[in-house]
């Protein structure tokens, strides 16, 4: 008797909560798709009207093409390089383990902890002749995401017997060979994961392009929506037709790879 109480309890407790993060969404859903005035309440009610124009307003008043092509460009790059290029770090961090190694992976490790100076960041871009640059921005960004990959790919790269590697080599295969056809396949479900969050964080970030640029032409997607809320804060059907736009890659990306996340978090969960 107690256990079912006790089952009942965490079911509405879930459920409550479940309420309280999916009515925010709902509600900005919901309201992208009434008029000016019936969405200006945020009501939870449903539209007496279907205003679909709504999002081909926002599309071409926001400038929202635009947006959307500098956020694909910089989490797609950014995160690309940064994955692959960890996973090479992380590889060899693992197989040779020299006192320089060692350091640095304590050292890169140091950038969990440390909050990004954007002073000193565009300091450095300007003077390398990289402000107010695509390229400066995706540097940025792969370099932000460099401490957790790492951490997280050479947590999983421990658990992988060297008698692979020595394998492959008796069968002649050399080190890209072997790091891309034997270790790569095997590191799926973490390089995934790891390309999963760095993703939806690279899409959210709203500080690194915004000090990192003063061009609109350069603004990611975020960045659109705050310049298109200031101009019709009053029209609060754009802004939440705004605001599901911004939003949906963010999910897509998710919902297509929920299920490596949680495996390759626990997959690396492994004691040196």
């Amino acid at each position: 008797m107690k256990k079912n109480v006790r089952n009942i309890a965490k079911q509405i407790v879930c459920i409550i909560m479940s309420i309280i993060v999916v009515a925010p969404f709902y509600m900005v859903v919901i309201n992208s798709f009434k008029s000016k005035n019936e969405a200006a309440r945020m009501s939870l009610a449903l539209p007496t009207k279907w205003f679909f124009n709504n999002y081909t307003e926002v599309i071409e008043k926001g400038k929202l093409v635009q947006g959307f092509a500098n956020s694909v460009t910089y989490a797609v790059v950014a995160t690309l390089i940064g994955v692959i290029s960890c996973a090479m770090a992380a590889f060899v961090m693992c197989r040779k383990r020299t006192k320089v190694n060692n350091f640095l992976y304590y050292f890169v490790l140091c950038g969990l902890f440390f909050p990004v100076n954007y002073v000193t960041l565009v300091k450095v871009l300007t003077v390398a002749g990289l402000a107010n640059t695509k390229f400066g921005i995706i540097i940025a960004f792969t370099s932000a995401m460099i401490p957790f990959c790492i951490f997280t790919i050479r947590n999983f790269v421990l658990s992988l017997p060297v008698e692979l590697d020595e394998a492959a080599v008796i069968d002649g295969a050399g080190p890209i060979s072997m790091f891309f056809k034997i270790i790569v396949p095997m590191l799926k479900p973490t390089l995934v994961t790891c390309f999963i969050l760095q993703f939806m964080g690279v899409w959210s970030d709203f500080l690194t392009p915004l000090y990192l640029s003063n061009k609109s032409s350069m603004f990611p997607m975020n960045i659109a929506v705050y310049q298109f809320f200031g101009k019709n804060k009053n029209y609060w059907n754009y802004i939440f037709a705004d605001i599901v736009l911004t939003c949906l890659p963010v999910v897509i990306v998710y919902l297509i790879g929920q299920k490596y996340i949680v495996g390759g978090m626990t997959s690396g969960a492994v004691k040196e």
